[in-house]
């Protein structure tokens, strides 16, 4: 699989062309996706469809995600139907991240349901099903569930052959989860370290393999906030170039096969660091 690299823009609407700027920088670079994480509860952020939609229409090459689209303020039918549409107006530039959901607080604040752990996954299982209905191409979709459920729905229009769906998953029936139903995951290295990443990438492989799936075939992309140094770093993603280098294999090492760059701070000059030197050394690493 086809290393990828990308760059994350934020959806702040008080930055003003911002998001904009940074995601026809990304294009420029030569990135290959932008990824804009969702949350809608966010009093500082612009709704991030909308956002991801703007940005995908004035752009030409460069595919978008969202990291992760938060499922309980989504109803997966309408979200399924969003994405096929947008993938067709786009020349197949989106795919689908997807969250089980969290900041519960937040999320009921906003009309959203309260879930549990075990009630968020279940939630997730029943919307994949739904999301799979809907890209069907099936005249008539219809399943079963207690949240989530269609019943005769005509769906349209039809999936692109490359429209995938992602998870940001890291729990172990989440990961199993990912295995056995996603096309891709998007964990991140704040909530899932280096030393961390091989059991849940294994996690995955035995969830895929469990349902007859080829675990080769799940793209992995890691979401990485971190700085670019001239001087070395004891903190990973957090010094030379080398160093990123050597981290970024550590992580292929575990089954990546892309990583989204988050700068920690100086966006525009750490993100043009990040497609000029970063992105080279990776590749001739990896090589």
């Amino acid at each position: 699989m086809s290393l990828l690299f990308g760059a994350n823009v934020d959806p702040l609407w008080q930055n003003g062309d911002a998001p904009l700027r940074q995601a026809l920088a990304a294009e420029e670079y030569g990135l290959d996706l932008i990824t804009i994480q969702d949350h809608p509860y966010q009093v500082r952020f612009h709704d991030t469809w909308t956002l991801l939609t703007f940005l995908a229409a004035r752009t030409e090459r460069i595919t978008f995600v969202p990291t992760v689209a938060c499922l309980p303020l989504r109803p997966p039918a309408i979200l399924a139907k969003a994405v096929a549409s947008l993938y067709l107006l786009s020349g197949g530039r989106v795919q689908l991240g997807l969250g089980a959901g969290g900041f519960w607080d937040a999320i009921a604040a906003m009309g959203g349901p309260r879930r549990t752990p075990r009630e968020a996954i279940d939630a997730q299982e029943e919307a994949i099903d739904v999301i799979r209905a809907m890209w069907s191409g099936e005249r008539s979709a219809r399943t079963d569930g207690s949240v989530y459920r269609l019943s005769g729905v005509h769906p349209g229009p039809p999936p692109g052959p490359d429209l995938g769906l992602w998870l940001g998953s890291y729990g172990p029936r989440a990961l199993k989860l990912t295995g056995a139903r996603a096309d891709g995951w998007l964990p991140s290295h704040a909530y899932l370290p280096l030393d961390a990443l091989p059991a849940a990438s294994a996690r995955i492989d035995e969830g895929a393999r469990a349902a007859g799936r080829d675990p080769s075939a799940i793209r992995k992309v890691y979401n990485i906030s971190g700085t670019i140094a001239d001087t070395s770093s004891s903190d990973p993603f957090t010094g030379t170039v080398a160093q990123w280098a050597d981290q970024a294999a550590t992580a292929a090492d575990a089954g990546i096969t892309g990583f989204v760059f988050w700068p920690a701070g100086d966006y525009d000059g750490q993100m043009r660091r990040f497609a000029e030197e970063v992105v080279p050394a990776i590749r001739a690493r990896l090589s």
